[in-house]
């Protein structure tokens, strides 16, 4: 296709697939569009297993690496420690959040115990935590360098200078997801090279604006700040919305939740199951998982936290060590059967999910994409003939 990101990237089809699943990340590759691994819950060890791994089941295609360098949250360019932000978290979370597991009769009172529970968050917060500041998202970086990656991108705000400069250095283009018209602006300026643009239906951190108001905002606020090209998420499913929203400015689509029920995908077949069976609307975008608003997959734990009994979400990251050892458990739990733990069982999620109905794996699925883009494409040029 003639598209600046298939120009850039030399790929078949601009459809650009983020996933914590190397797996995934391979089988889009070389199905003709370009997979990136999700690294921010890697270590430099981890990433370079599965780069490696990925490098070896490529067949030379091209692929990228995601990290996360918020533009703030609590404890930045300070030298508070994993074991300082821990102490920041009143007692009253722990409490709540093992009452919500014990209302399904999920064992969460190791949570509730400060001892216990405060060995548990450091060890939760030891990657996420240090992956999110410069030192942790840097070692990353290197590793990702190693390899043959074509893409770098920034999950959350500019890319701090440095991260430029070294996809610079590296010959690698750096990519930034966005939610609003005036941080693209910043982004351009800053010299990001491709904007990652995501309306409020994508899954995990989003803003409020829907992608179908937010890509044509978007191509007219950079119009002339320069040719920087337009992956659109958020919401995205099928190729007639990749189509569609083409027309309307993007050079390409950046695809998440779509690929989560695949085949080769890492959800559990709880989460796989609720996402073939959940509509649009199943979907919460709340602050309860991270501090700062994401959409995942409602469930019994969402709704407990957007109750009126819930205590109010923490800023980045210590709300993320609130919940991600509770959900740690429930997972497990969900895993081996125990229904109220299934209950529980959550996941990011957009509300594209409506539109997928079944489990195939993720080179079908681009496949797909490509069939529904023809079909849109000759509806639209019948109508002008």
């Amino acid at each position: 296709m003639k598209s600046p990101i298939c120009e850039m990237f030399d790929i078949e089809f601009p459809l650009v697939a983020f996933s914590h699943c190397r797996d995934v990340v391979a089988a889009v590759s070389k199905a003709g569009g370009m997979g990136v691994l999700g690294a921010v819950g890697h270590t430099p060890e981890m990433l370079e297993q599965d780069l490696k791994w990925i490098d070896e089941h490529i067949d030379g295609k091209p692929y990228g690496v995601d990290i996360l360098v918020p533009t703030t949250f609590e404890g930045k360019g300070s030298s508070v420690s994993s074991e300082d932000l821990i102490n920041m978290i009143p007692q009253e979370y722990r409490d709540f959040r093992a009452d919500v597991l014990k209302q399904h009769d999920v064992d969460g009172e190791s949570l509730r115990n400060s001892s216990d529970s405060k060995k548990i968050e450091m060890d939760s917060d030891s990657r996420f935590g240090k992956n999110l500041k410069e030192e942790g998202a840097k070692k990353l970086l290197e590793v990702a360098f190693s390899h043959p990656i074509k893409l770098i991108a920034n999950a959350l705000g500019v890319p701090p200078h440095w991260m430029l400069e070294m996809g610079k250095e590296n010959n690698v283009k750096v990519a930034a997801l966005l939610g609003a018209k005036e941080h693209a602006i910043k982004q351009v300026q800053a010299g990001v090279d491709v904007l990652v643009v995501s309306g409020t239906e994508g899954g995990g951190h989003c803003g409020s604006v829907s992608t179908m108001v937010l890509i044509p905002e978007v191509k007219r606020a950079i119009k002339d700040l320069g040719d920087v090209p337009i992956l659109a998420a958020g919401g995205i499913a099928t190729g007639e919305q990749m189509a569609g929203i083409m027309t309307m400015g993007a050079d390409g689509v950046w695809c998440a939740s779509v690929f989560l029920p695949t085949t080769e995908a890492e959800t559990s077949e709880n989460i796989k199951e609720k996402m073939i069976q959940a509509t649009s609307s199943q979907t919460v975008r709340s602050k309860s998982r991270t501090g700062k608003h994401s959409r995942q997959l409602q469930s019994a734990w969402t709704d407990a936290w957007e109750s009126k009994d819930a205590p109010e979400p923490l800023p980045m990251p210590l709300q993320t060590i609130v919940g991600e050892p509770a959900l740690a458990i429930v997972s497990k739990q969900a895993t081996l059967g125990h229904e109220g733990a299934k209950k529980l069982d959550t996941y990011w999620v957009g509300q594209g999910i409506g539109l997928v109905n079944e489990t195939i794996s993720a080179g079908q699925t681009v496949q797909k994409f490509k069939e529904e883009f023809i079909e849109a494409y000759e509806r639209i040029t019948g109508l002008i003939e």
